[in-house]
């Protein structure tokens, strides 16, 4: 990419599949963008198609989406989900609801023991 970059991303290439079959498979190019975490002392990598967006707002986002599977894996493991069956905003509100109130029932239980 021919902009500018932050201090923060250390890389912003376009990568192309070389393989026989990959490259025949997904012809096109992929954004490679290497992003360094100075809040968590952490390197990244991205593997994008967004070509969009700026190299910053692709890590920004997939530092976002990367919080927020941890939270359905967190939840998944504590509320013994093996499936969500659905991904709608009210079905997911729901789910957030009783996770809520089960843990706040639990809470008031144990600290009246």
């Amino acid at each position: 990419m021919e902009t500018k970059n932050p201090k923060n991303i250390m890389t912003d290439a376009e990568v192309k599949l070389t393989g026989y079959l990959s490259e025949k498979k997904y012809p096109e190019s992929f954004r490679l963008v290497r992003y360094y975490d100075e809040e968590d002392d952490c390197e990244f990598t991205f593997l994008t198609n967004a070509k969009q967006l700026s190299a910053l707002d692709v890590a920004n986002l997939y530092k976002k989406r990367w919080l927020i599977e941890l939270f359905f894996k967190w939840i998944k493991q504590h509320l013994k989900i093996k499936k969500f069956w659905g991904t709608q905003q009210r079905t997911l509100f729901a789910y957030k609801s009783v996770w809520l109130l089960s843990h706040t029932v639990l809470w008031l239980l144990f600290n009246m023991i």
